[in-house]
């Protein structure tokens, strides 16, 4: 609450190696953001992820501290170097370009279903793709981020919120399967074409 980034939903993706914990996940976004320490090809930098990695942190750790990353960026260690000097020189410039990604590539479109727990997803729309739909995920606050979209074997899901539950898989990201109307799809389709 409180930041350009309010009411947004961003999707990320963790990738843990074989040896995870003792190496940390990489993280990325993979919904645009204007922010100083996250790269335009979604990379985050944060020292926890790096450096600061300790084997006893866990991926709740990982979400908290991209969570604090998001409420109070530090961009003298910036990997979007547009962001970190508007962050620097003129807060509210800086402001207004995260709110504007925001309201471009984060903010949920408003449904006319009133349980808002499950949302559709972009891979939903891959021609050839099963039609999936991945349930929300919160990181406790009011910062959302989506499950993975990928068949990324590593992918790290996090815990589902809206009521919807599922175990994790080791064959693959943490999905909840949901039929979706073809008029609705292409209709979304549509509107996705005009970005």
């Amino acid at each position: 609450a409180g930041t350009p980034y309010e009411n947004g939903i961003f999707r990320m993706k963790l990738i843990l190696s074989r040896d995870f914990p003792q190496s940390p996940p990489k993280g990325f976004f993979t919904t645009k953001i204007f922010h100083p320490n996250i790269a335009t090809s979604g990379e985050i930098c944060v020292n926890t992820l790096k450096k600061d990695w300790n084997p006893s942190l866990g991926l709740r750790h990982v979400l908290l501290v991209v969570r604090c990353l998001l409420i109070e960026p530090f961009p003298e260690s910036a990997l979007n170097e547009q962001a970190g000097k508007l962050l620097l020189e003129n807060y509210e410039e800086y402001a207004r370009h995260a709110r504007l990604y925001t309201s471009i590539h984060a903010l949920r479109p408003k449904s006319k279903s009133k349980s808002g727990a499950i949302s559709e997803s972009t891979a939903a729309l891959n021609k050839g793709q099963p039609h999936t739909v991945l349930a929300p995920i919160s990181t406790s606050t009011g910062t959302k981020a989506f499950g993975p979209n990928s068949q990324d074997r590593n992918a790290a899901p996090s815990a589902v919120s809206g009521g919807a539950s599922a175990a994790p898989r080791k064959d693959g990201p943490l999905a909840v399967k949901v039929p979706v109307d073809k008029k609705k799809m292409d209709a979304r389709k549509k509107s996705l074409k005009r970005l």
